[in-house]
């Protein structure tokens, strides 16, 4: 089964005032795509398969969403036992975990688990990549206690399928850090980053794009450490790798360049991170499109910085034009959204704003209780 390169998505440090920079997240084997035969036509479900991973590779969700939902009811037919329709229920399943519609993402990704262990077997890799998504669900949630075994289960199918120093099994050890990461656990963490930032420079070069998310992954790590002496060479040496290996407008250069400038926003540096953040937002814009999430973050982060140095006016539009992308792309009720709003109602309050700030918390806290969200009122 083709296995695309691993994802680097926005996950960021939820604080007050939000500032989602860090691409740290892998997800492996998110989306997949039957291996036509050469030659072969290609099937109506394959085209809706191609369909959907290539609209939601480019923020396209609700195309994706529609070809992914056409491409499962024709996989119905194939047989319930078919690794087709295993396919199908993984990327709808994956597509509603991206659009924060957990409770209708976990039954396709369980019911995708089951018939893989039952087609395949339980120790094919393809178990072990139905394993990390569902794990990855479960973390998005806070339900880490049901994410580690899974993802534990799923690194050791791929050390027994693939070898210990595999790249997938990189890819199983980055995931499992991470988890790690945000439970606070990082002398755990750390070790296996730097296994798996061992393993890539290894087996695929040190230059290579995925040595660069390592690095990306391990500088994230010690930033929430506050070890940012450590961080910033690792940064930097991540968004060299991508510069160099990839093009100067590549989604991964402007990862990196939004990383860096997270990173001298944290520390006050506001004259450093500027032109990085406008670079990134540049490039989002050009390889992304209007409305791609991604690019909702780099205006969400520009506007942060506006906010920071008290620049009101500049970051006004920023945080009304992220939010319109988080809403039109991820839902309504999507918790970037309710972040969205909580961002622009503390512009507002300290623009004296008081009716609309409230307004705009109410909103907030809404869609924070319907989602069963902890401390709704924050």
């Amino acid at each position: 089964m083709h296995r695309p390169g691993s994802s680097n998505r926005p996950e960021g440090e939820t604080t007050s005032r939000y500032h989602p920079r860090v691409m740290v997240t892998e997800l492996l084997c998110v989306l997949s795509l039957w291996p036509a035969l050469a030659f072969a036509q290609v099937t109506t479900w394959e085209g809706y398969m191609a369909a959907g991973v290539r609209a939601y590779q480019q923020g396209r969700l609700a195309e994706a969403e529609r070809s992914f939902q056409a491409g499962l009811k024709e996989a119905e037919g194939f047989g319930p036992q078919d690794p087709r329709l295993a396919t199908s229920l993984n990327n709808l399943g994956e597509l509603y975990r991206a659009k924060g519609q957990y409770a209708k993402a976990e039954p396709l990704l369980r019911r995708a688990l089951a018939i893989r262990e039952k087609a395949l077997g339980p120790e094919h890799p393809d178990v072990a990549t139905s394993l990390n998504n569902l794990a990855l669900l479960y973390g998005v949630q806070g339900k880490y206690a049901e994410a580690e075994p899974l993802f534990k289960r799923a690194l050791a199918i791929m050390e027994k399928a693939l070898g210990p120093e595999h790249s997938d099994v990189a890819t199983s050890l980055s995931n499992l850090a991470e988890l790690h990461r945000i439970q606070g656990k990082y002398a755990e963490a750390e070790l296996l980053h730097k296994r798996a930032l061992g393993i890539r420079e290894k087996v695929l070069g040190p230059e290579h794009p995925d040595v660069a998310v390592s690095l990306n992954n391990l500088a994230a790590l010690y930033n929430a450490q506050g070890r940012y002496a450590e961080v910033e060479p690792l940064y930097r040496r991540a968004l060299g790798i991508w510069e160099k290996a990839l093009a100067l407008e590549h989604p991964n250069v402007a990862n990196g360049l939004n990383n860096l400038a997270g990173l001298y926003y944290a520390q006050g540096k506001y004259a450093e991170a500027e032109p990085l953040y406008k670079r990134a937002l540049r490039i989002r814009e050009k390889a992304l499109g209007p409305e791609h999430p991604d690019l909702a973050t780099s205006l969400n982060n520009l506007a942060l910085l506006y906010h920071a140095q008290g620049k009101y006016a500049e970051a006004e539009p920023l945080y009304k034009h992220a939010r319109g992308i988080f809403e039109k792309t991820l839902g309504p009720e999507h918790p970037a959204v309710a972040q969205s709003l909580t961002n622009h109602a503390a512009l507002l309050r300290e623009m004296k704003r008081e009716t609309e700030a409230a307004e705009l918390e109410a909103r907030a806290r809404v869609i924070r209780a319907k989602r069963g969200e902890q401390n709704p009122a924050k």
